[in-house]
């Protein structure tokens, strides 16, 4: 609530449930490692807001928390578009068709204010551009996790980068798994260039390799890496999998419980991140005026990571493992039903913070607040030799 809202005005209520969606995950959680040696014990609320301890960000109404994302009228409602990435200046352009000069943002106004939510969504689709309209959709049946197992020892193969799947990573890594990220040298994640605290929180204690796909033998040292692993996350659609020589499938087939985080599932060319698919799917919140703003600090990546942490704990069944398909829209979808009890009105002055009134009386608005760091975060492939040489996998 802390980060929804303009800045100059008091925080908002975000409609739904995701805090508390996001403590029942962590209980789950707890649960499933409650017999291993590190149980995960995580206050899954305040790991919504987690990034915003580390970086400062704060609420910016239709501007996100993180400054990439911005929500704008169409000609019939209004759409997320984030330009988070070193080429999307490039994608905004051919959006428009058009050059774009150093702020491209009023040629996108304008562009987006003269055509339709579904027509924008197409063209960002064809282009690989984040974008989408505010369009709640029926929640559907997430995916339901098989009988838990102890992670410890267990090891995970993470292809993910940004938030949602390092967070999963993250949590099977505190449970005892042997957590192991696999970059390229085209695409380093792009967190790196983020928070370093943050980047160190989601990865300190994990191995870092690098691999080259474009090569024949990079393509067989990531899947000799799959072949080691117990549990793989990636966050790419199939097509890209296929261009490194990997099966997610078959993978599952052979015993793997396999991970994929993306905007949409698998089968959708749309491309997002966290702010634009939280807002894309509902999760807004309404100002005075009746407008749309940004809730929370891309919240579709803290809910995915840690619901996609409780499917990776999922003990394979007679041989075979699973193909978790798990799209970030539907996740925000199943927590925006309306909740007994949630706040009522406006938060008001409380000292020098915010507090909003609740059934059970006024609730203080929290800050923002980090976990303790411990350990470093490895540099792009700074394991490469050691892993594969542990897993007896030949050098590329």
């Amino acid at each position: 609530m802390a980060l929804t809202g303009h800045l100059d005005g008091p925080p908002l209520v975000p409609p739904g449930t995701a805090a508390a969606f996001a403590d029942e995950v962590s209980a789950r959680l707890a649960t499933a490692t409650a017999d291993s040696a590190r149980p995960v014990r995580v206050h899954g609320a305040s790991l919504l807001a987690e990034r915003a301890a580390f970086t400062g960000h704060r609420r910016q109404g239709r501007l996100s928390a993180g400054g990439a994302g911005r929500l704008l009228r169409t000609a019939d409602g209004w759409a997320a578009v984030s330009c988070a990435r070193p080429d999307d200046p490039l994608l905004l352009g051919a959006l428009v068709g058009a050059a774009l000069p150093d702020d491209p943002w009023p040629t996108v106004v304008a562009w987006v204010r003269a055509h339709t939510g579904a027509e924008l969504a197409e063209r960002a689709a064809l282009l690989g551009l984040a974008a989408a309209p505010v369009d709640p959709s029926p929640a559907l049946p997430l995916p339901a996790p098989g009988r838990p197992r102890s992670p410890a020892g267990l090891l995970v193969v993470d292809f993910s980068a940004l938030w949602a799947g390092p967070l999963c990573a993250q949590l099977l890594g505190l449970a005892g798994a042997r957590v192991v990220k696999v970059e390229t040298p085209q695409r380093l994640d792009g967190a790196r260039r983020g928070s370093p605290g943050f980047f160190r929180l989601l990865h300190a204690g994990h191995r870092a390799v690098l691999l080259d796909p474009t090569t024949a033998g990079g393509r067989r040292a990531m899947s000799a890496l799959v072949d080691a692993a117990d549990i793989v996350i990636e966050a790419s659609r199939p097509r890209a999998l296929a261009g490194f020589g990997l099966d997610a499938e078959a993978a599952a087939r052979q015993g793997t419980i396999w991970v994929s985080v993306t905007a949409d599932g698998r089968d959708s060319p749309r491309v997002g991140f966290g702010d634009d698919v939280a807002a894309g799917a509902g999760l807004v919140a309404q100002d005075t005026r009746g407008d749309p703003v940004f809730c929370g600090d891309a919240l579709a990546d803290p809910l995915t990571g840690l619901f996609a942490a409780e499917l990776a704990l999922s003990a394979p069944e007679n041989g075979r493992g699973r193909l978790f398909d798990v799209a970030m829209s539907q996740v925000v979808s199943a927590t925006l039903a309306p909740a007994p009890g949630s706040p009522t009105g406006t938060a008001h002055r409380d000292g020098a913070g915010w507090a909003v009134d609740t059934s059970d009386g006024p609730v203080p608005v929290a800050a923002p607040r980090r976990r303790t760091v411990t350990g470093h975060a490895p540099a792009p492939g700074e394991h490469t030799a050691e892993v594969l040489r542990e897993l007896r996998i030949p050098s590329p």
